[in-house]
């Protein structure tokens, strides 16, 4: 067995040491102390394994030791891979919070009865016609000349729920509610009542032809749902 310093040069080591040979051993130990003390040992039966080579792998600007180095182009090749690897997961979440909501939102087809789109012209004037919409029966009423007048020079005082006719319709022509009654749900039946507007049968709630409580147990007004005119149709919803 050999005996070498560190060092790749050993002459600076081997001047001035004293040598030791046993067993086929060599060992240079320094004289002076403040030379390189650690040595390494190595076989000679061993000298057939060859260190695998990875140039293959390697950069080529970095083969050279002797170059000095540039790292410009493998920083702009870090980033790049970086900037791509961020853009795919920003877009794979993307994706994922899109298909979360939609599995979690409504169906396409209850979507389609959220609103509902009324052709005013099939409705004759001093009539009240009743549609379906979300579950609830709609209340789309053609008034008269004479209804409206009415209905405006109701006092507040009156009223129980305190609204005025031209808060509760867009043209004066039209009254659109709900057709459920605030008490316990019932639906009333149109052109009836004390007050020619709408009657609840079950618990005797009065409404007048604006769809306000007058009369009997109910304690607010006829529901009206958002709605705008598009020419001879109305969307509600």
């Amino acid at each position: 067995m050999n005996v070498i310093t560190k060092s790749g040069n050993l002459a600076p080591y081997l001047r001035g040491t004293t040598q030791v040979v046993a067993n086929n051993v060599k060992i240079s130990t320094p004289v002076n102390a403040a030379a390189a003390s650690q040595v390494r040992l190595y076989s000679t039966s061993h000298r057939d394994v060859k260190v695998p080579s990875f140039d293959a792998y390697r950069w080529d600007h970095k083969k050279d030791a002797t170059r000095a180095t540039n790292n410009e182009k493998q920083m702009s090749y870090h980033y790049l891979i970086t900037g791509g690897l961020w853009a795919t997961s920003l877009y794979a979440g993307k994706s994922s919070v899109r298909s979360l909501c939609e599995y979690m939102g409504a169906a396409r087809d209850a979507l389609s009865m959220g609103s509902i789109e009324i052709k005013l012209g099939d409705i004759p004037e001093g009539k009240s016609v009743t549609f379906t919409w979300r579950g609830k029966p709609l209340f789309v009423r053609h008034r008269v000349d004479a209804e409206v007048a009415k209905e405006e020079a109701v006092p507040l005082s009156e009223l129980r729920d305190p609204q005025t006719d031209s808060e509760r319709v867009k043209d004066p022509k039209w009254l659109i509610v709900v057709g459920v009654c605030t008490h316990l749900g019932c639906v009333p039946i149109a052109n009836a009542g004390d007050f020619g507007g709408y009657y609840c049968p079950c618990h005797g709630s009065h409404y007048d032809a604006s769809g306000r409580i007058r009369k009997g147990p109910a304690p607010l007004n006829l529901e009206v749902p958002e709605y705008q005119f598009k020419g001879d149709l109305v969307l509600v919803g």
